[in-house]
Formats: structure tokens, C-alpha cells, sequence
């Protein structure tokens, strides 16, 4: 009886040296994974409470590069891309992640599991593949590929799927669909990747099927959708769409006014409207635009050839009792809108106040009169008078004198712009950051008059200059040391002396020359 009890007492003694190795190498294992975990923050930049890997099999507890696949040059890619996520993962919107070393390894010494086809599963087993990794860290990685990778991704596995069709993953992704034939599936699959931006290339179906299978569409691009037409979108739009704040109707041909109509009616939180080429609307569409998308902020009539000064006022809210007008507009693109006067400015310095950038290149009835009310817009930063045949030097004084802030300013293909407009500019528009002056009658004196001034230019266009000579590019070369992009297409007149001054400045990231493109 005795030798029995002295039996017990030593295996029980012997399972508590066990137990207490047992407990030691767990707290040594611990120790290792944290100061790995340490080592590989440090290398990428991150946290280590922003860090997670998986613990679940052994090897991958001892050191985090067991996580990492086993070939040399994925191992590179692989850390590459972590590196990259890890800088950016205050994006991604996940909640906090907690530190690996913050929690005790789950050992399961005796747990057997039957894995269905896993051929990788060795390399799990060893610590050697990347599905090592949490879902979590997955996603971030899967988050910088390219849309088709994303894709490929979901098909490697069950745990790559499952992270790959994380919504963060697919985050700010506009998918490109041909509407061709009917697919239930597809939609479905949209909406669980949490996708809110769709660009139709091709439309044979209807329409609504679209806005219905993606209820909370942010963004819709029809461009170049040549068969959307008044009854289609009529017969999509049957509801209020809040979600939806972006619609590109450009260069669909067949809009109208009645069109607009709906538009304004059920989309009533659109912030940006595109309506380039679709050269059948008219002032009255854009009095149904005045009257219902009050939230708007980018309007695009680019080659509107039926918009006149009428419908700017319609815009601007001078028609009170019909419209209140779109008063948050900050982008108002008009290029090509050749009925359109220096009435229509003036009507837009009226009620327009917010905007910021408007687009009036190919205008040819807006003279220098009309930039006196732009002038007087103390918003306006972007201004763009390309091929505006009827602006001259005198244009640019009263943008000057009237204490404009713009910082981009392009008066491309101006013939009437000279060294006097250089005057002008040097006197008064000390904000700008983009000039653009090409095919303008220039010389090296106004070269000069802006260096002496605009030394915070970061954007200088003068291609087909033909007067710029070494002397003027000399001169810009030594006094504008912020500037970043030049071209010089066309300056017949320069040499390499002065071309390797330019190629000196600290900030340049951009010479055009032509037939030479150095970035």
C-alpha cells in the first residue's frame, strides 16, 4: 500500500515539473514572438499593436518570418507590399488590431482536424505560406493589388477568398461592366464587395436593372453609352436615389431637357453632373437643373452649343422665382459654349460665389469685359481662357488690378497676348502657381517681368514661343527655383546651354521638349 502511494506521489510530481516546463516554454515563446514582432515593426514603420500575425501553428510563434513564402523573390515582393500597407493602414478603416504579443498562444497538442484538398497545407503546417497570416492583415495586403489581382486572390483559397471580399479591399473601386445580357449574380456580387461605383462601357439591357441590384450606388458613368436616351433613364428613375451624388452622362447625344427633368427630380443629393457633348440640352434644361439639384458642386456643358448667357443666369439663381439656382457650384466647365457672351460672366460673378474653377477655353465671344466680373470672384482660383481669340493685354490688367487670387491661369493660343500681358501679370497676380502661355506673342523680356515676381511658380508653358531665346530660359532657370514643369515644345530658339540650367532646378520633375519628354 505504501509503495503504491509513494508511486502516485511521484508522477504526480513528475506531471507538475512537466506542467511547470510546459509554462515556461510558453512564456519563452511569448518572448520570442514579441521581440520578432518589435524587429518587424521597426522595419516597416508600424506598431506593433498594429501588427497581428497568426499563432496558431508552431513554427510561426517563434519568429514572424516563417509567415513570409518561401521563395526568395516573393518573399521580397510579399514583405514589399506589407511595407507599403503598413505605412497606409490608418486608411484602410479597420478597427484596431491587437498586438500578437499581448495574447497567450493557443496550443492544441492533441486536436487532430481532416483538411478537405489543401495542398499548401504543409507549408501552413511549417509556418511557410502566407495564409499564416489573419484575415485582417490579408485584406490590408489584398487592398493595394490591381482589380484583376483582387480577383485572382479570391480564387487561391478559402481563407484568401473570404479576406479578398472584405469591403475595405475593394474600397474607392469602380467596376466597368458590359450590360449585355442578364446575370442575377452579378449585382449580388457588387453589393458584397461593398462596390458603389459603376461605369457601364456597354448598354443593351435596361438600366434600372442597375440602379435596383446596387441600392446604394454612389457613382454612375454612362459616357460614351450612345443608346441611353430620354425613356430609358425616364423608366430607371422611378424612386429618389439618395446615395448616388456622381452621374457622367457625357457624350450620350440622345439627352434632352426631359431628361434633366428626372434627373433633377430623383436625384436630388447629385454633387457632380457630366453633360460634354450632349449637345441637345438647352437653357430650360439647365433651369430644371437650378430648381432641383441644390447640392451641386461640378457641372460639365462642355460643346452645350444650344446654352446661352440665359441659362448661366438660370444657374446663377437670378430667376429667383423659378429656380433657386445651383449656388454651391465650384466647377463650371463651359469650353466650346460659343453662344455664350460676357453677360454670361457677369451673371456667374453674380450669383455664382463659391466657384473656384471655371473653363472658358474656345469661347469666342468672351472679350476682356468679361474678365472685370471675374475679377471681382474672390474664390476663383482656376481660370482658363485657351483659344479665347478675343483676349488681350488688356484683359489680363483687369484681372490684375482687381485683385484676383487665381493661382492657374492658361491663355494658351491667345494671339493678342504679349510682354505687356507679362506686365500686367507680375503687377498683380502673385498667387499663381500654373501659367500657361503657349503659342503666345512673347519674348524673353517677359520672361523676365514674371521672374522678378512669381517666384512661388511651380508650372510655366511656353511652347511655340518662338522669341524665347537662352537669355529669357537663363533668366527663369536662375530666379524661379520652385518651378516643377516646363515646356518648351516648339522654342526653336534655345540651346543646350540654357537647357542645362533648366535641367539644374531642384524641383523639376517635368521637361517637354517635344520630341524629347523628360520626366
Amino acid at each position: 500500500m505504501c509503495v503504491l502511494k509513494v508511486g502516485v506521489d511521484r508522477e504526480n510530481e513528475r506531471e507538475d515539473e512537466r506542467g511547470e516546463e510546459r509554462t515556461k516554454l510558453v512564456e519563452r515563446e511569448r518572448l520570442n514572438l514579441s521581440r520578432s514582432l518589435k524587429q518587424l515593426s521597426e522595419n516597416l514603420k508600424m506598431p506593433p499593436a498594429e501588427l497581428r500575425i497568426n499563432t496558431e501553428s508552431r513554427a510561426s510563434r517563434d519568429t514572424l518570418s516563417a509567415s513570409v513564402p518561401a521563395n526568395g523573390r516573393a518573399e521580397k515582393k510579399f514583405l514589399k507590399v506589407v511595407g507599403e500597407a503598413a505605412m497606409e493602414e490608418t486608411q484602410v478603416g479597420f478597427t484596431e488590431l491587437p498586438a500578437a504579443m499581448f495574447h497567450r498562444p493557443h496550443y492544441r497538442p492533441y486536436h487532430t482536424t481532416t483538411h478537405l484538398y489543401q495542398p499548401h497545407l504543409h507549408l501552413t503546417r511549417s509556418g511557410t505560406h502566407v495564409s499564416s497570416l489573419y484575415p485582417e492583415i490579408l485584406a490590408l495586403i489584398f487592398s493595394h493589388l490591381e482589380v484583376r489581382d483582387k480577383g485572382r486572390a479570391a480564387q487561391v483559397c478559402v481563407a484568401w477568398r473570404e479576406a479578398a471580399y472584405h469591403k475595405s479591399v475593394w474600397r474607392g473601386v469602380e467596376a466597368k461592366l458590359h450590360l449585355r445580357r442578364a446575370n442575377s449574380s452579378l449585382f449580388a456580387s457588387l453589393v458584397r464587395r461593398g462596390i458603389r461605383k459603376v461605369q457601364v462601357l456597354s448598354l443593351r439591357r435596361s438600366l434600372r436593372d442597375v440602379l435596383l441590384g446596387v441600392p446604394n450606388l454612389e457613382s454612375l458613368n454612362l459616357s460614351g453609352c450612345y443608346n441611353v436616351t430620354d425613356v430609358g433613364l425616364s423608366h430607371a428613375l422611378v424612386v429618389e436615389l439618395p446615395c448616388l451624388t456622381v452621374l457622367n452622362l457625357s457624350l450620350c447625344k440622345q439627352v434632352t431637357d426631359n431628361c434633366l427633368g428626372r434627373i433633377a427630380q430623383y436625384l436630388k443629393n447629385l454633387e457632380v453632373l457630366e453633360l460634354g457633348g450632349c449637345c441637345n440640352v438647352t437653357n430650360t434644361g439647365l433651369l430644371l437643373i437650378a430648381w432641383g439639384l441644390y447640392k451641386l458642386k461640378r457641372l460639365n456643358l462642355r460643346s452645350c452649343w444650344h446654352v446661352s448667357d440665359q441659362g448661366i443666369g438660370h444657374l446663377a439663381g437670378l430667376n429667383a422665382e423659378a429656380a433657386r439656382g445651383n449656388l454651391s457650384l465650384e466647377y463650371l466647365g463651359l469650353q466650346d459654349c460659343q453662344r455664350l457672351t460676357d453677360e454670361a460672366l457677369k451673371h456667374a460673378s453674380v450669383g455664382l460665389a463659391e466657384l473656384k474653377s471655371i473653363n472658358l477655353s474656345f469661347c469666342v465671344s468672351i472679350s476682356d469685359s468679361g474678365l472685370k466680373h471675374l475679377a471681382k470672384m474672390i474664390s476663383l482660383r482656376e481660370l482658363n481662357l485657351r483659344s479665347c481669340d478675343n483676349i488681350s493685354d488688356i484683359g489680363m490688367a483687369y484681372l490684375a488690378e482687381g485683385g484676383s487670387r487665381i493661382t492657374s491661369l492658361d491663355v494658351s493660343f491667345c494671339d493678342k497676348i504679349s510682354d505687356q500681358a507679362l506686365v500686367h501679370v507680375s503687377q498683380g497676380l502673385f498667387n499663381l502657381r500654373s501659367l500657361s502661355l503657349n503659342a503666345c506673342q512673347i519674348s524673353d523680356e517677359g520672361l523676365c517681368r514674371i521672374a522678378r515676381t512669381l517666384h512661388d511658380l511651380e508650372t510655366l508653358n511656353v511652347g511655340q514661343c518662338n522669341c524665347i531665346t537662352d537669355k529669357g530660359l537663363t533668366i527663369i532657370a536662375d530666379s524661379l527655383k520652385n518651378l516643377r514643369c516646363i515646356d518648351l515644345y516648339g522654342c526653336t530658339r534655345i540651346t543646350t546651354l540654357s537647357l542645362e540650367r533648366i535641367m539644374k532646378l531642384p524641383q523639376l520633375s517635368t521637361l517637354n521638349l517635344g520630341l524629347w519628354h523628360i520626366r
